[in-house]
């Protein structure tokens, strides 16, 4: 997000960033360990190919379902808390007048500064004042129930996809380890890009993200070997 100084910032890419890395992650780990548990369970190739694109459109789809859902749950709270602040500004302006002004008090701001501020504010646009400053809505941090779905859903397409192709190349004696290996590899990757992107710690969200994947794949793998089933 670019400023009206010229600085850029990164909030702006948390609805998205969040969407994609999780569906990536979900899609590398979930179709991974499915294909592990599968090749674990002595299947052949075919048979895991089988699952393993089963697996992804299954996963892409309620991925992207889910974050519609999730994310439209929270589109509805914001516009049901901005209409209640439109009917109490249209009720009683002066009350919201000094509510505006005591949250700037509260951060620091002199209170004859305060009150100047929320006027102009106010006079300006006072339902994004009191959306941005008392409830913590911005046109930056906003639910997109369809743009989270979709970078969902595509973002896990791609992750799942990683996995397919290493089932593809590798030879079939060692399917599950070598799907294991790459997939932890995918993983890393994915860690320190994201962790690029949102401008955090990239040692630290790569051995997080690392770590849960290669939890799920060895649970995964550890059921396939005791009961021989496809999980």
């Amino acid at each position: 997000m670019s400023t009206t100084t010229g600085e850029r910032h990164l909030t702006g890419r948390i609805g998205w960033l969040r969407a994609s890395v999780l569906g990536a992650n979900d899609g590398i780990v979930s179709t991974a360990s499915l294909i592990v548990g599968v090749a674990a369970a002595s299947a052949v190739r075919g048979d895991v190919l089988i699952a393993g694109v089963a697996g992804l459109v299954a996963g892409a789809m309620s991925m992207a379902a889910g974050e519609y859902v999730s994310v439209s749950s929270q589109a509805d709270t914001e516009q049901a808390e901005l209409a209640r602040e439109r009917k109490e500004l249209a009720g009683d302006e002066d009350f919201e007048l000094e509510e505006l002004a005591s949250i700037y008090v509260v951060r620091g701001v002199e209170p004859a500064l305060a009150k100047q501020v929320s006027q102009q504010l106010m006079k300006h646009d006072a339902l994004a004042a009191h959306a941005r400053d008392e409830l913590g809505i911005s046109e930056t941090m906003s639910a997109r129930p369809v743009q989270a779905a979709l970078a969902s859903a595509a973002s896990f397409a791609v992750g799942a996809a990683m996995p397919l192709l290493t089932v593809l190349v590798v030879p079939e004696s060692i399917l599950a380890p070598a799907v294991s290996g790459m997939s932890l590899l995918f993983l890393a990757i994915l860690g320190v890009v994201s962790a690029r992107v949102g401008g955090a710690p990239i040692l630290k969200s790569t051995i997080r993200i690392v770590f849960w994947g290669a939890l799920a794949m060895g649970i995964t793998a550890l059921v396939g070997s005791l009961f021989g089933t496809a999980v």
